[in-house]
């Protein structure tokens, strides 16, 4: 199979989950407001695994809700994709978006006196300072 409609199915996958959380009745889901941030799914399509990333909730039982939904999610992914094969899904945990928030809080955190700063517009310019 290309590698291209496997892309087109991984992002397919990710659209489709994106709405059918919405619909997941558990409040350790629900409640959690979480973000499908990748889909990967095998070669043959028969196993994807899930990248998702939750805003609110403890992690264990985020991932405890998705687990106990994944009949339900993987049922109703099979009616809105067409595909001969429903994948088994697995969820992981994605925390790049909490990395990243953290580390724009320790740039923001940083000061730069003014000195600093007319140093760098000099050196950047090619100009030196002595």
């Amino acid at each position: 199979m290309a590698k291209y409609r496997r892309g087109r199915i991984n992002e397919e996958i990710q659209k489709e989950m994106s709405s059918i959380l919405r619909r997941v009745k558990d409040p350790r889901v629900s409640d959690a407001f979480i973000s499908i941030t990748a889909a990967d799914c095998t070669a043959d399509l028969k196993y994807a695994k899930i990248y998702y990333s939750a805003l609110q909730g403890d992690a264990k039982e985020v991932a405890a809700g998705l687990k106990a939904a994944n009949g339900f999610i993987r049922r109703e992914l099979a009616r809105s994709l067409n595909l001969r094969m429903t994948p088994e899904l697995t969820f992981i945990a994605d925390t790049s978006i909490s990395y990243g928030a953290h580390i724009s809080s320790i740039l923001e955190g940083l000061e730069i006196s003014p000195e600093e700063e007319d140093e760098e517009t000099l050196d950047k310019d090619g100009e030196s300072n002595d």
